[in-house]
C-alpha cells in the first residue's frame, strides 16, 4: 500500500496540514467502522498535532455571534450578542451575564429649582427618612439645599450626592429698589417724582406698631402711599425752581420753599414726610402667592447749588431679607417634615 503524504511548503507559504490518511483515520474513528479501514502506520509530527488540537478546540469551544435586529421591535440595539454552544448545538443567552456586569444605578446630581413651591414639591418626591435641608440665609447668596441621601440617624454614612437647590431668584422690582438705594443713586427732582409714581404699587401704609417704632427712632413723620403720590406731583410742578429755604415745624415735617421766576421771594411751600414703607416681593414666586418684605425707607435730599437732588435710604434691608428667608425655611420644614439647619453640609456634591 502506498502511503499518501503532504509535502510541507517552505518560506511564508508553509502552513501546518493534516496527512489525509491521518484525517481519514480520525474521521473513521468518529464515524465508526474503523475495522474495515487500514490502520494509519505513519508518525505524528508537531504540525499535525497542533492542527488536531486546534480542530478539537474549535469544535468544542462556544462562539459569540452578533444577531442583527433590523425589522424587529423598536428600541433594540443594532445587534444582540448570543453564545452558540457547539457541543450542544444550541444558542445560550448572554443577557443575565451582561446584566450582572452592569454597574448599580446610584441617585446623584443636583436639581435646581426657581421657586420655593417647586423646591418643596421636588424634595417631597425624592426624600427619605434621613434627608435634611441646609440653609444659607444671609445676603448676597441665600440658598436652600436639600441633601436627599444625607447620613442616617443611626450613624450610617451615605454619599450626599443627590440634592435639590433653591437660590431665591430676585424679582425685578426688588432689584430696582436695591439698585436705587443710597446717595450714590441720587436723582433729579423730576426723576425722583417719576420713580415714586412708577413704583406706587410697592408703597404701603405703616402699621400702628411700625409708625410708633420708626417715627420715634428717626424723629420723622411716616407718609402714606397717597401722600407720597401727592409729593411726587408737587415736585413735578416745581421742576426747575430754586429752593429758597427749608424749615422743620414741630410736627416732624420738613418744608421746602420753592421760588420760580413767576413768584416773589415768599415762594410756595410743600411738606416733605421723612419716612415711607416699601412692601415688595423679593423672590420669584411662580404661581404661588408672593411673599413680601416690608422695609422702612427714609426720604433724603441734598442741595446742589440752588437745586435739590433726591434719594432714599432703605433701613436695614439685609436684615428684613434674611428674616424673609428664615420664614421660607420654616415653611419648607413644615411642608416637607424634614429637619433644617442654618449652615452648610459637610460632604462635597
Amino acid at each position: 500500500m502506498t502511503e499518501e503524504t503532504n509535502t510541507p511548503k517552505t518560506g511564508e507559504d508553509r502552513k501546518p496540514s493534516i496527512p489525509p490518511s491521518l484525517a481519514a483515520a480520525v474521521i473513521g474513528r468518529v464515524l465508526g467502522g474503523s475495522e474495515n479501514r487500514a490502520p494509519y502506520c505513519g508518525s505524528f509530527d508537531s504540525d499535525a498535532i497542533d492542527a488536531l488540537k486546534k480542530l478539537s478546540q474549535e469544535a468544542s469551544e462556544p462562539k459569540v455571534i452578533l444577531v442583527p435586529t433590523a425589522g424587529l421591535e423598536p428600541g433594540l440595539p443594532p445587534q444582540v450578542p448570543i453564545m452558540w454552544d457547539r457541543a450542544m448545538q444550541e444558542p445560550v443567552s448572554l443577557l443575565e451575564t451582561l446584566e450582572a456586569a452592569r454597574p448599580k444605578m446610584v441617585r446623584k446630581g443636583t436639581a435646581t429649582v426657581e421657586t420655593l413651591s417647586s423646591f418643596i414639591a421636588l424634595v417631597n418626591r425624592h426624600k427619605d427618612a434621613n434627608s435634611a435641608i441646609f440653609a444659607a440665609t444671609s445676603w448676597p447668596n441665600p440658598k436652600l439645599t436639600a441633601v436627599l441621601d444625607y447620613h442616617t440617624t443611626g450613624h450610617d454614612a451615605r454619599w450626599g450626592r443627590h440634592r435639590v437647590e433653591y437660590a431665591f431668584p430676585l424679582t425685578e422690582e426688588f432689584k430696582t429698589w436695591i439698585k436705587g438705594n443710597g446717595e450714590a443713586s441720587a436723582m433729579t427732582q423730576g426723576d425722583f417724582a417719576n420713580f415714586l409714581e412708577e413704583h406706587a404699587a410697592e408703597l404701603a401704609a405703616p402699621t400702628d406698631g411700625e409708625r410708633q417704632e420708626f417715627e420715634t427712632l428717626f424723629k420723622e413723620r411716616f407718609a402714606t402711599p397717597a401722600e407720597l403720590l401727592d409729593l411726587s406731583r408737587s415736585l413735578e410742578v416745581y421742576v426747575g425752581a430754586t429752593v429758597k429755604q427749608g424749615v422743620r415745624p414741630k410736627n416732624g415735617e420738613r418744608q421746602m420753599v420753592f421760588v420760580t421766576e413767576h413768584t416773589n421771594a415768599n415762594g410756595d411751600q410743600i411738606d416733605i414726610p421723612g419716612i415711607f414703607m416699601v412692601s415688595v416681593a423679593p423672590f420669584v414666586s411662580g404661581d404661588a402667592e408672593p411673599q413680601v418684605v416690608r422695609i422702612p425707607a427714609r426720604i433724603r435730599y441734598r442741595m446742589k447749588g440752588q437745586e435739590a437732588i433726591w434719594f432714599y435710604q432703605l433701613y436695614r434691608w439685609e436684615y428684613w431679607l434674611r428674616e424673609r428667608v428664615q420664614r421660607d425655611l420654616a415653611f419648607a420644614a413644615q411642608e416637607t417634615t424634614l429637619p433644617t439647619y442654618e449652615g452648610k453640609q459637610e460632604m462635597a456634591a
